[in-house]
């Protein structure tokens, strides 16, 4: 599918959360201003988590978010890869030099992740633990790795970060502006179809609020409804931490040629077969197998007295040297590089759940506004009941007509309703405590 610069919805919320006195976080969204700004840079994306108390905290993701849209935006004529690198690594030397030039401004620090959308397809670049998620399909798929100790402990051992409960989720081993140096994760680009949505999250909104319940509200709510409630909901949850959320929406796009419909369902079984193999065979085995392959061809070819068998002999030779040769520079390569550098242009889904709305997943949020209704009630707080009621109503026809999704969203609005009211009133320390079901996983 390739996007017009217009096509997007989106939205972009931040909150202080219930238990901080300032917020750390920032956003920033860049949006190209005509045709050819699109096409030359695309649409900018970004949330930023600072760290290293309130002040410093703030300066840090400030000015990441402030930096990173304009470096990215000075250096697109170079390609989305180079731009995005090149920003972030620029960003992380500003904050860096701020960091050593004032002792008061010690351990400076934040994340970034950016999501740039362009005609071909959409690019991540991404260093700390905000997250990038796409909803595709019913799936919510996370396209960043966190660069926590917890994620590297996970990957190094194997294992699903939610089996390692007793590490630390909030260890950063990765941010802007503590080293010189940084390494940034550029990832892209990624196919667009119609429906997909994007969210990019700080991890005050991750770490509360489930992958999958974030995929829920964000595929059955506007971006702007869907920001606002999720903001909502991690503030429910305790609020632990500043919350921001950006949700972008590629509309649906009912008139798509034969071809893009096509394209939609994904790469061919033979280039899928073809980039499997390649990703998880080294081409230098590769070569040798073809070079025995070669030889078994020479030796059918002299038993049948086929004529060429002297050529093939000198290619299969040929051909099995040189994979000996790249065997061994490889070998050596690896020792020196352990890590491989990711493929641009492959897509890596580092955690992927479902989610569909399911009736146990209406029913909690059912119970939850039981909670929240008696808990209002008691304090006599002022809420808009006839909109309540109104969107009450509107679930319950929806769920008699067996039209899940939709009695989902009007439930979502009636909850959001009186979460906003209960978030309102409570203190920085105490507040509403609903008991909460524990979903299918549980968030690294």
């Amino acid at each position: 599918m390739s996007l017009s610069y217009e096509q997007l919805q989106h939205a972009a919320k931040t909150h202080v959360g219930m238990r901080r006195s300032h917020n750390q976080d920032s956003f920033a969204v860049q949006l190209a201003r005509d045709p050819e700004r699109f096409a030359n840079e695309g649409h900018l994306f970004l949330v930023a988590d600072g760290m290293g108390g309130h002040a410093v905290g703030e300066k840090a993701s400030a000015k990441a978010a402030h930096d990173i849209p304009l470096m990215y935006q000075k250096y697109a004529r170079e390609g989305p890869e180079m731009a995005l690198t090149r920003a972030f690594q620029e960003t992380n030397a500003g904050i860096f030099a701020i960091g050593q030039n004032n002792p008061e401004f010690k351990g400076l620090g934040t994340t970034g992740t950016a999501l740039v959308v362009r005609p071909e397809g959409v690019w991540v670049g991404h260093v700390g633990d905000s997250r990038v998620y796409r909803i595709r399909n019913g799936r919510i798929e996370q396209l960043s790795f966190d660069h926590s100790y917890l994620w590297e402990m996970a990957r190094k051992l194997g294992v699903p970060p939610e089996e390692l409960p007793d590490l630390r989720k909030n260890v950063i081993i990765r941010s802007l502006g503590p080293d010189s140096l940084v390494e940034v994760d550029i990832e892209g680009p990624y196919p667009v179809q119609p429906g997909d949505i994007y969210v990019l999250c700080s991890d005050g909104l991750s770490n509360p609020v489930h992958s999958e319940e974030i995929g829920a509200i964000a595929s059955h709510l506007p971006p702007d409804e869907a920001c606002q409630y999720l903001i909502e909901y991690a503030n429910l949850r305790g609020g632990p931490d500043n919350i921001t959320a950006i949700v972008v929406r590629v509309p649906d796009d009912p008139n798509i040629p034969a071809h893009d419909t096509a394209r939609k369902r994904g790469p061919s079984l033979w280039k899928r077969v073809w980039q499997w193999w390649f990703q998880r065979v080294p081409w230098s085995l590769t070569v040798l197998i073809v070079g025995f392959l070669l030889t078994i061809l020479c030796l059918v070819m002299a038993l049948e007295e086929i004529p060429g068998r002297t050529a093939v002999f000198v290619l299969a030779l040929l051909t099995i040297m040189v994979g000996m040769v790249g065997l061994f520079i490889q070998s050596n390569q690896e020792q020196d590089e352990p890590e491989p550098r990711r493929v641009p242009g492959e897509e890596h889904i580092y955690r992927d759940y479902s989610c569909e709305v399911t009736p146990e997943m209406l029913e909690q949020l059912t119970e939850l506004d039981t909670n929240m209704r008696e808990f209002i009630t008691e304090r006599d707080w002022e809420v808009d009941w006839d909109y309540y009621q109104q969107q009450s109503e509107l679930c319950a026809k929806a769920l008699e007509a067996g039209q899940l999704a939709d009695a989902f969203r009007a439930r979502c609005r009636a909850s959001m309703t009186l979460a906003a009211v209960i978030n309102q009133h409570r203190s920085k320390v105490e507040g509403f405590s609903p008991k909460w079901e524990k979903t299918a996983s549980e968030e690294a």
